[in-house]
Parts: structure tokens; sequence; C-alpha cells
């Protein structure tokens, strides 16, 4: 696919940059992937719509894709759910996935999937991970889980998946605390100006609601012990252990312990195995993933453990045989 560069590109520094990055990251994708195969032409991959993380993911993987000579497209959708469905159904689309629900899918527990199996979903590669930590301020006198006993804590959309967990953990506990649901945006200023005691957030780290806490006021950003993280991973098996580097967030000086949730992009099962091969090393050949979206650092195949729950494609497992990555389900 030819792209102009205009001079505006090429005078503009961050241009100059992506241009550089997405040049240097494609060349070992050319160098070393398999002879695309003759019969892959298309595919497309739903994703979500504005404003969340899918949709530009979705865009950049589309454009590495036809790069290498594949007509792609990210197709917009509500989301994980809808792309669970999709996929399911269409043997030569893709789609982008949170692995909670793509486990709820596969074993048919979700409400959504009213006892219907999904048994079509092939996992191919991770995304990235959903960390979650929780912020308090440090007046409150909270610096641990144990500590929320009690309190009124920011869980996120009333329903949405930082909420379920949140309630998991605290059952697992036999803790209890009061939930305040509302927009991470919100929730951050009610812990600002106390109106609530803490808050529990999930997104790639530095978690912005998390960091503009720790950036304004003197707090204390945490996460779980080894015993709570235990809870978590019995409660919800599509998590997995994840840790947050020190330094992430003003005032933290340790490495924080928590959970995460990843995502990763799934397939048909029927899609051929030489195309679910040829994409799964296309892409984890990348020198760097991020020239797909700045979320991308951890598409990576050292990453794909992390999905214990979704079974991968055979094409994808064979890519991963040959990295000598094994125990992939």
């Amino acid at each position: 696919m030819k792209r102009t560069i205009n001079l505006e590109d090429l005078m503009n520094p961050e241009r100059r940059w992506l241009l550089a990055a997405g040049a240097a990251a494609l060349l070992p994708a050319c160098g070393t992937a398999a002879r695309k195969p003759d019969t892959l032409a298309e595919v497309d991959i739903y994703s979500a719509g504005a404003g969340g993380a899918f949709l530009p993911y979705a865009q950049g993987l589309a454009r590495v894709l036809a790069g290498q000579g594949v007509a792609s497209r990210a197709l917009e959708s509500s989301g994980s759910i809808e792309n669970v469905r999709k996929v399911d159904a269409e043997p030569q689309r893709l789609g982008t996935v949170f692995l909670g629900t793509a486990f709820e899918g596969v074993t048919g527990s979700g409400a959504w999937a009213q006892g219907r199996k999904h048994g079509n979903i092939r996992a191919l590669f991770p995304m990235y991970e959903t960390s979650f930590q929780l912020v308090a301020l440090r007046s409150a006198k909270i610096d641990s889980v144990g500590g929320l006993a009690g309190k009124r804590v920011g869980v996120g959309p009333a329903g949405g998946p930082a909420e379920s967990y949140f309630k998991g953990l605290m059952a697992g506990l036999g803790l209890n605390a009061t939930l305040v649901a509302g927009t991470p945006a919100a929730l951050s200023q009610d812990v600002l100006a106390g109106r609530i005691d803490a808050l529990w957030q999930g997104a790639s780290v530095p978690i912005p609601p998390i960091q503009e806490i720790a950036n304004q006021a003197d707090a204390a950003v945490f996460g779980l012990t080894a015993s709570e993280s235990a809870v978590m991973l019995r409660t919800f098996p599509f998590l997995s252990a994840a840790t947050v580097p020190a330094g992430t967030y003003r005032g933290q000086t340790q490495p924080l312990a928590s959970i995460a949730a990843w995502n990763f992009v799934v397939a048909h099962q029927a899609l051929p195995e030489a195309h679910a091969y040829w994409i799964t090393r296309t892409v984890l050949g990348l020198a760097d993933p991020r020239v797909i979206a700045s979320s991308a650092a951890p598409t990576r195949a050292a990453n794909a453990v992390h999905n214990q729950v979704v079974p991968f494609h055979a094409g994808a497992l064979r890519y991963y045989r040959e990295q000598g990555i094994s125990g992939l389900v």
C-alpha cells in the first residue's frame, strides 16, 4: 500500500518519529515472516466504538496487515460481547476481545450468552493487559485492601468489570464496603474532594484517574497481597498476576503486585491454519509492536501464557511452538 509523505510529515518531529518507528518496526516482519498464503487476500477486525482502546488498536493492526498485502479494515462494534458473537459466526473475521468476555462466551457462563457456548472462538495473540490498582489520600489512612472495610470506594460504571471484580474480591475476603459507581473521571474528583475514601480502577498503566489523584495530592497507590490475589484468581480464572513497576505513579517507590485481565485478538476455528499462522507470526514478529498502537507494547509472544481459558487456534499454536513457548491451552 503506497503512502504519500508530504513536507509537513517531514518537518514535524513527532510525525518523523512515527514514520521512522513504523518503518523500523515493519522491516523485521518483511524479512522474517513466512510467505503470505495466496488464499489470504482480506481479513477485517471487529473492534469497538470511538473513544475506547479497541478501535485504534484494530485500526493499527489493519494498517500492518494492509502493509503486507492483505486488505484489512477495522469494523466498529459495541465491543467484546458483539465481537465474540460475530467472530463465532464468521470464519474470515478477527475480533478484539476482553479475555473475561471471551471466557464467558466460550463456556456459556455469561448472562449475555444465555447458556450458549461460542465454541468457534480461538485465540491468536495478546494485545495488552488491563491492570487493577487502588488509590486513597494519605489523610484517609488507607493503604491496603483491609483498610477499605466500611469505607466508600469508587468502582467505575455500574455493572462494569471493575465493579464486578471488586465485589468478588470483597466477598472472597469477607469484607464489606460501600460501593460508589460513576465515571472514572468523576470518581477521581470525588476522592480528591473527600466525598469517597478510595478508588478501584483497571486500565493500561498508568491508569489515568489514579495518576491524576497521585499527581494532585499526597496519595497512596496500592495493589493486592499474595493472598488477596489468590482470592481473585480463584474467583475469576481468566485473570492473571501482574506487577506495576516502581515509579509508575508519583510517590510509588516500590513495585505493586496486583491482578490483570488481558485482551486478545481472536479468530474463528475454521480460519485456515496457514492464515492464522501467518497473521500471528507477522504481528508478533514486529520489532516494535507500538507501530500498531501506543497500547500495544505488550503484544509479544511471551505474553500468550496469560490466556489459560480460551483455546488457541492451531495456526497460532504452531508459531508459539516455534518460539519455544509451551503450556498453552
